[in-house]
């Protein structure tokens, strides 16, 4: 089993959309990260509160986006996994604080 918390994190490329759906490129990455939540959700016996969705819009491309498989690259969801700090972590991020 998965510890830590998950951040469900959707992007789209910079082509703008205008739909009665998605307004923005920022309604249709969230709307991504919030589809793949409710997935898991569905077939996973995960707690809510270990889930977060969030949308980037263009805001982090991983591709050029002036090619078709550039903005192909940049329309996708990420999945984060946060693992809790062990001890030792911990203490070291308190001290540098």
């Amino acid at each position: 089993q998965i510890e830590g918390r998950i951040a469900v994190e959707g992007h789209t490329d910079n082509v703008p959309i205008n739909t009665f759906a998605y307004p923005s490129n920022w309604d249709l990455s969230s709307a991504r990260s919030v589809a793949v939540v409710r997935r898991m959700l569905d077939v996973a016996p995960l707690p809510p509160s270990r889930l977060t969705a969030s949308g980037f819009a263009d805001t982090r491309p991983q591709a050029i986006n002036t090619t078709v498989d550039g903005r192909a690259r940049n329309r996708r969801v990420e999945i984060v996994v946060k693992q809790p700090l062990d001890e030792q972590s911990g203490a070291m991020l308190r001290e540098i604080r």
